[in-house]
């Protein structure tokens, strides 16, 4: 039996969380391996007291999930594409998936981070526990300067618990960390747990200050040419949720959903009325932003 804990349900606007209402959910989250299945796995935890959070099901398993809870509410769902790497083929085979033109601005990003940096331009792999440790030691005060630690609650997580899976993961050469290093430190972090044959986008994060010199994109790279040698990995699973890094990166998608089923009270049928309400609201800024040109400028303010 999968253990019910406090789940918030966002209500956001871009990437900044505006507000979020706790309910106690079991979480039935589907690994890529799930969901690239003919036949998608249906044996469901037993509800919170509030029902379930269902985590990136491919949409042809929606009905029969759905069809085992029968008075549970249906809300919040997010569609999208879960976006991943096949890695059957090397590290050279991955970039023919990408334009000329990329491949040469991947290369100028790189090299001219490198300049930049001079010497102090250097790259950290992280395995073993000790390892490991050292990586979270420098990464997480990296991460909490980081607009997904800032607006999200999502930087790399910064709890005794956390840590010690990622250590006894370590044990079990389930995890790789790695480190992009400047002059005055890391500036850009990548956590990678391993499950199986597939690499799990867990946290990528860069110091801000950095930006302009595309930290995030150099690392990457960087990491999975490492990871391509190791010539171990079958996946590299961007997990739920679009993105611009995820698009660009991954080399193939699956339509996939994330939603909540709650029982079916009066509270939870107003919390998922106005989560429903806001989500058009917000849908239809969107596209008008869109169509006066402004929505870069949005977003750009919603991450500040």
């Amino acid at each position: 039996m999968t253990t019910a804990s406090s789940i918030p349900i966002d209500f956001t606007i871009g990437s900044r969380r505006l507000f979020s209402v706790q309910r106690l959910l079991s979480s039935w989250a589907f690994s890529l391996e799930d969901v690239l299945a003919d036949e998608a796995r249906l044996a469901p935890p037993e509800p919170g007291s509030d029902g379930l959070r269902i985590l990136s099901a491919p949409n042809h398993a929606i009905a029969a999930i759905a069809s085992k809870f029968p008075d549970h509410l249906i809300g919040g769902r997010q569609d999208y594409r879960r976006h991943y790497i096949d890695m059957a083929g090397s590290y050279d085979d991955y970039l023919t998936q990408f334009s000329g033109k990329t491949r040469s601005t991947l290369r100028r990003k790189a090299r001219k981070l490198a300049k930049e940096v001079g010497d102090a331009y250097r790259l950290t792999e992280h395995r073993t526990p000790a390892e490991v440790e050292s990586f979270l030691d420098a990464a997480i005060p990296l991460s909490e300067k980081t607009y997904q630690a800032r607006l999200l609650d999502a930087g790399l997580p910064d709890t005794p618990k956390a840590r010690t899976a990622m250590l006894e993961a370590a044990e079990d050469d389930r995890m790789r960390g790695f480190l992009l290093h400047a002059s005055d430190g890391p500036i850009a972090y990548l956590s990678l747990p391993i499950s199986g044959n597939t690499l799990i986008y867990a946290h990528l994060g860069y110091d801000p200050a950095w930006s302009r010199l595309s930290p995030g994109t150099v690392l990457q790279m960087e990491a999975l040419e490492r990871l391509f040698a190791e010539q171990r990995y079958r996946y590299f699973d961007f997990t739920e949720g679009e993105g611009a890094h995820k698009t660009m990166f991954g080399t193939d998608s699956v339509l996939c959903s994330s939603f909540v089923l709650l029982e079916p009270t009066l509270a939870n049928r107003a919390l998922l009325g106005a989560r429903a309400g806001f989500d058009t609201i917000v849908g239809q800024a969107k596209n008008l932003a869109e169509r006066s040109g402004a929505l870069a400028r949005v977003r750009s303010a919603l991450r500040a």
